[in-house]
């Protein structure tokens, strides 16, 4: 079965409230979505796994433009299903990462699962949600397994949302 095979139809969309999760990280211990509220935006990228080509590119891309995201009041929190050891790992082997990168572990896929994204393989798809101040998405951008997310597009988003 390909990647492309295994598409979710991504449940929550712009106008939606996020739900809220705590999950822990490779760097920040335990974090909540509800304590951004009132804070600042956030970005929530879900990945398929740690290790594999195209997630391996996506972090780094991420923390390559952390000004950027830093620049619109933006945090971004990224999400798959690995465990907080691995994601330490990996962190390491790019290079590190300053912002978190979140185990949706145990139980496996539980916030995948709620926004929508858990494909039946048990990794999460690729879609990035951009959640407002108020908690409320903004925008969602379902990416191919096989596609690099682009940056741009958050930006020009983010660009918007804080007018």
């Amino acid at each position: 079965m390909s990647f492309e095979q295994t598409k979710t139809e991504v449940r929550l969309k712009s106008g939606d409230t996020a739900p809220d999760f705590t999950l822990k990280s490779h760097n920040e211990g335990e974090l909540n979505l509800a304590w951004y509220q009132g804070r600042k935006n956030v970005i929530v990228a879900f990945y398929p796994g740690d290790w594999t080509p195209v997630c391996s590119n996506q972090i780094p891309n991420y923390q390559n433009d952390i000004e950027k995201f830093e620049k619109y009041d933006t945090q971004i929190l990224a999400i798959s299903v690995d465990s907080v050891p691995c994601h330490k790992a990996w962190a390491k082997s790019l290079g590190g990462v300053s912002f978190p990168i979140m185990a949706d572990y145990f139980p496996h896929g539980e916030v995948a699962r709620s926004y929508g994204v858990l494909l039946d393989r048990g990794y999460a798809d690729r879609v990035i949600f951009i959640i407002d101040k108020s908690g409320i998405i903004r925008f969602v951008d379902h990416v191919p397994l096989s596609d690099l997310p682009n940056n741009d597009k958050l930006f020009e988003q983010l660009e918007k949302l804080n007018g």
